[in-house]
């Protein structure tokens, strides 16, 4: 066995002559074993929130989005379509044309954006998952039907299949200026068939209506603004992005899940990482313990220091007797702490212990948790970095002064 670990090993676990050594030892594995339970609990708290809210959203947008670069709408014939959904991997295709509207409930109104989409929609998209009130229902026997957010339902305090009907008012595109207001503006009525619920940017905002019925409405006819595009499992997104980006020509974007929402995407990591920064700070703070356990440690052990010398050891040797003791708290901390932050995961995954306050106004009722190997090595390297650093500096500064002094002692 290394002798200098050999040593760092029995001072560890051997009664120290001054009490207090063996509290500040215990308080530093306390507080880094903490620390990394802590750093494990919220990552993995946070990655469960990050899965969730990615599932959603993507449950809203496709797997690749077609638009214009310049301009806003365009013609999309059958040839083309057709050509799309020929490309291997292509699994649905739906036309999209959007804009934005006044909605008006009896005396409510309000903004939204009016999202018009072709019969293929609900194949592109899950947002027939997300209803949590009626059916995502867009046309029944010719009959147009509109399918809102939560949070334009909540607004709107709209009343499903009431014979009441919302109404939707744009401006004519060939509106001209006149005497009469009404003139200029086009409005269509309609009934509501369903509320869906995915996150308050998106329930707040966006109405689905039949694409015939929007192009109607927005004086687009046989217009889009947009292609979806759904792809099968487990295919290279990237090729197929590209074969689309080749087919459509330079006046188009192509775009993936994560290109639609590349700000949600980069903010969320952010986030992330600033969490494991704040604790990392935390665990430095806890690792000061370190310092002063060894510090009171080296000043303990003056005599042993004195007798090592004088058996011939060298000073890398002593240094790393008591670098070594610095790691062992350190690596036992981490051990700790990762073991109980894992087993707290399992428990909540397990258990669902700990639950979300108002749950029944949440798609999850539970706080949700996922844990990520990569989080896990992470929290462990960062720990045992710290604690190699809070180790290097009683070494390097009482440990050498202590060998200075003892340098003088002379064997007896």
């Amino acid at each position: 066995m290394n002798f200098p670990f050999y040593i760092a090993k029995r001072y560890l676990v051997a009664k120290k002559s001054h009490n207090a050594i063996n509290l500040i030892a215990a308080i530093s594995l306390t507080g880094i074993a903490t620390g990394t339970m802590a750093l494990v609990v919220v990552l993995s708290v946070f990655n469960g929130f990050d899965n969730v809210v990615k599932s959603l959203i993507n449950s809203f947008n496709p797997d690749i989005k077609v638009i214009l670069t310049e301009g806003k709408t365009f013609t999309a014939d059958e040839a083309l379509l057709d050509s799309i959904k020929s490309i291997k991997g292509v699994n649905a295709v739906a036309t999209v044309l959007e804009d934005k509207a006044l909605l008006r409930y009896d005396e409510r109104q309000t903004i939204a954006t009016v999202k018009g989409v072709s019969r293929d929609y609900a194949n592109v998209s899950g947002i027939d998952s997300m209803i949590t009130e009626g059916d995502f229902i867009l046309d029944n026997r010719e009959q147009p039907f509109a399918v809102i957010g939560k949070g334009i339902d909540i607004f709107l305090n709209v009343i499903l299949n009431s014979p009441r009907q919302m109404g939707i008012y744009v401006p004519k595109r060939t509106g001209k200026v006149s005497f009469d207001p009404e003139s200029a503006v086009n409005r269509k009525y309609l009934n509501v068939s369903g509320v869906f619920l995915i996150e308050q940017d998106y329930d707040s905002k966006y109405i689905f209506v039949p694409l015939a019925f929007a192009q109607d409405l927005f004086e687009y006819p046989g217009e889009i603004n947009a292609l979806e595009i759904r792809l099968d499992q487990n295919v290279n997104t990237q090729n197929i992005q590209q074969q689309i980006g080749l087919m459509m020509g330079d006046n188009f974007k192509v775009q993936n899940r994560y290109q639609q929402n590349e700000i949600f995407y980069k903010t969320m990591q952010m986030e992330k990482w600033a969490i494991f920064l704040i604790l990392v700070f935390i665990l430095i703070v806890a690792s000061f313990n370190i310092i002063g356990t060894l510090t009171m440690l080296i000043l303990e052990k003056k005599t042993d220091i004195i007798t090592l010398r004088n058996l011939g050891a060298s000073d890398n040797l002593i240094n790393r007797i008591f670098l070594f003791e610095g790691w062992l708290v350190s690596i036992a901390g981490a051990v700790i702490g990762l073991a109980a932050g894992l087993l707290i995961c399992w428990l909540q995954i397990t258990f669902r212990l700990i639950r979300l306050q108002g749950s029944g106004t949440f798609i999850i009722d539970a706080y949700p948790v996922l844990i990520k190997p990569f989080d896990i090595a992470a929290t462990g390297i960062a720990v045992i970095i710290i604690g190699l650093l809070a180790a290097w500096f009683p070494i390097q500064f009482v440990t050498r002064k202590l060998l200075t002094v003892t340098s003088l002692v002379q064997p007896a």
